[in-house]
């Protein structure tokens, strides 16, 4: 993967998309596919929130500036680096208790491959690593070997269960371990929209990560067959309906 310093590379860092129903999908174009992962930003008529905060190579509030008008909270659906990079950036944070240690030590990372695979103790996560992480550097002289995602504290621990009200939205927290301890969906259960951060995306679904749990992964991926879902948001890749969710929970649930 060749790095290119590029020209203001991190003024075009993140790409912003409406997706309608105020809600916006944000991800890193210059991100390998393995860690480009989508952040998501709700707008509430109270308040708003952000799902999962990114890779952090660039500030989301450099970057999206507009995102943080209304202080927003950052719901972090596991503790991996490229959904909790920019998390540091937000007032307030919230994620699943299993999860509350690793993200105050600061999670493992590196934007060179085979130093993340190391740290991750995997090599396979569906595709190879790459040397490099990004393909552009967000400006000239940057270090990407000084790269790390700085601890945080959560200001709200989550529960199975538990509703998080945003003014006009409510979405309920799913605790659905198995890719990690903590891992954790949110639904929008009024307009059957599924927040899945990685519990489930339309592509190679990790299960075999030092701390994943291939069993929990199962019976997590059970309760999302059965809910009733309009449109899944994933933590990776493209939107998808209720149809391709069963799918891609078939497949799995069948040895792949």
């Amino acid at each position: 993967m060749t790095v290119h310093a590029g020209e203001a590379a991190a003024a075009r860092w993140y790409e912003v998309r409406d997706v309608g129903g105020g809600v916006a999908r944000i991800s890193e174009p210059h991100v390998h596919q393995i860690l480009r992962a989508n952040v998501w930003w709700l707008r509430g008529t109270e308040r708003d929130l952000v799902v999962d905060a990114g890779l952090g190579v660039v500030g989301l509030r450099a970057g999206v500036p507009a995102m943080f008008a209304r202080d927003p909270m950052a719901v972090l659906t596991h503790a991996h680096l490229d959904h909790v990079g920019a998390a540091h950036e937000f007032r307030e944070r919230a994620a699943h208790a299993a999860d509350a240690g690793l993200l105050a030590a600061g999670v493992p990372a590196s934007l060179y491959g085979p130093e993340l695979a190391r740290k991750l103790g995997t090599d396979d996560v569906g595709d190879p690593f790459p040397d490099v992480m990004i393909d552009a550097l967000p400006y000239e002289g940057y270090d990407l070997g000084a790269y790390t995602v700085p601890g945080v504290t959560l200001t709200r621990s989550l529960a199975d269960g538990e509703r998080i009200d945003c003014g006009g939205r409510t979405l309920t927290v799913l605790h659905l371990p198995g890719h990690t301890p903590g891992s954790v969906a949110l639904l929008e259960e009024h307009t059957g929209t599924l927040y899945s951060g990685d519990v489930v995306y339309d592509g190679y679904l990790v299960d075999d990560l030092p701390e994943s749990d291939p069993a929990a992964y199962r019976r997590s991926l059970e309760v999302l067959a059965g809910l009733d879902v309009a449109v899944v948001h994933p933590g990776h890749g493209r939107s998808f309906d209720r149809a391709r969710l069963r799918h891609i929970v078939t497949r799995y649930l069948a040895g792949r």
